[in-house]
């Protein structure tokens, strides 16, 4: 809760550690339940969003131990099929209890999921998948109602990639009865970690990373000791952040492969990106950045998640940049905050024009999600004057030691209470 001071007209300079991936921990922690013992979880990031899966495993009757490395997960006690509505209401990978709890106790009854107001997020393709696996689903009053006698393999194809519906069948399928083979799935680096799991426990998951995975069902799974990924989008924050700083920075314990398009795209502007084995260096240019045109996409493009971050970078780059949002409808809400900073921006329908400036100057602003508060912080950076961020609530979801990280680059970022209701 409350509100960040950033100091602007800040250089970064210096070397990062970057954490486990929110987005593979999210899904790997509903994977847990189905172990017929304990399994220890490493380098999960200390951020709201996994507080509240872990609580939510406990609340089923789940074992929990968090420490500081991560988790140490014993489900033998679950009973309950259905997690709380207060719990499941504040994250939406909570979604990604259906599949695991279908798979161990034939039924499962969960609230509608929370998370960030970034546009529509349907779950009809996991409800796709999980019926053609056998389940008899129904959503009454904010619920999603799932059973079944017995999940079976089948073939599924998603009319939509979708990273979520991905997770969950590929799970469900571990303990189904024959083979499941979905096409058109999601390939994110972060799919492939679950599936890492899974087969780790016993699953016999082939294909993670393309767009066609193939499961057959195994009688049981195991626990075992599993540790995560690192996050290829807080990597991109600090890397768009060290350039739009004209800094220089390390970021160190990253998986380069995954960072491809985001490296690809700060060449583009002319940036130094250095690759290593698990770092980068980013060192920023002095005179101003072209201006760039960017879509989003699934991966292996430019993720929806780094836009909002790109954008406050390319707010003072030389010309009109042109940046097509292809995920997520309402993913430009950061723009009306960047204008109260002075950036130029107009726009249309999933299409945004920046016009660049010469300088944005610090104002009080608010985080409208997760990634668009990070965002505001790259802006504050790069302003004149300081800039007051509200909403940090939406920023804790999803960066562990995000104030510490950058004071240690060289940024001023201080945090006080607010006054508003819900800061």
């Amino acid at each position: 809760m409350g509100i960040f001071l950033v100091k602007g007209e800040t250089r970064l300079k210096g070397q990062v550690t970057i954490s486990g991936a929110k987005n593979a921990v999210l899904a790997v922690l509903p994977a847990t339940l189905m172990a017929d013992g304990e399994t220890i979880i490493e380098n999960a990031p200390s951020i709201d969003d996994v507080r509240v899966m872990g609580q939510i495993l406990a609340a089923l009757g789940a074992e929990v131990k968090e420490n500081t490395s991560g988790f140490r997960i014993n489900p033998r006690g679950i009973r309950n099929p259905s997690p709380p509505f207060e719990l499941v209401k504040k994250v939406r990978a909570s979604s990604l209890f259906l599949g695991p709890l279908l798979s161990r106790f034939g039924r499962a009854e969960i609230a509608m999921p929370g998370g960030c107001d970034i546009g529509p997020r349907p779950l009809d393709q996991h409800i796709k998948g999980l019926h053609a696996l056998g389940a008899e689903i129904k959503i009454e009053e904010g619920f999603i109602k799932a059973q079944t006698k017995g999940l079976v393999g089948a073939p599924i194809y998603l009319d939509i990639t979708s990273v979520g519906a991905t997770e969950n069948i590929m799970m469900a399928a571990c303990l189904a009865k024959g083979t499941t083979t979905i096409e058109n799935a999601a390939k994110e680096p972060e799919i492939i970690d679950v599936a890492n799991l899974l087969n780790a426990m016993g699953a016999d998951v082939k294909g993670a990373g393309t767009d066609v995975i193939r499961i057959r069902g195994v009688k049981s799974l195991r626990g075992v000791n599993h540790t995560i990924i690192p996050d290829r989008i807080e990597a991109g924050t600090f890397m768009i952040a060290a350039a739009a700083t004209r800094g220089e920075v390390i970021i160190r314990d990253v998986i380069p492969e995954h960072l491809e398009p985001v490296i690809a795209k700060l060449r583009e502007a002319g940036v130094q990106v250095e690759v290593g084995d698990d770092s980068i260096r980013v060192t920023g240019r002095e005179e101003p950045y072209p201006a760039l045109d960017l879509k989003t996409l699934p991966y292996p493009g430019f993720p929806t998640d780094l836009q909002s971050p790109m954008t406050a970078l390319l707010t003072t780059a030389q010309g009109t940049s042109i940046i097509k949002e292809n995920i997520f409808e309402n993913r430009f809400r950061h723009v009306s905050q960047f204008e109260r900073m002075g950036a130029k921006i107009k726009v249309e329908g999933r299409t945004a024009v920046v016009e660049g400036v010469e300088q944005i100057s610090g104002a009080q602003v608010k985080a409208t999600d997760l990634r668009a508060g990070a965002a505001l912080i790259i802006a504050g950076l790069m302003a004149r004057g300081e800039t007051r961020i509200h909403g940090a609530q939406h920023i804790d979801r999803g960066y562990e030691h995000i104030t510490a990280k950058f004071n240690s680059l060289g940024a001023q970022i201080t945090r006080e209470p607010s006054n508003l209701p819900g800061e």
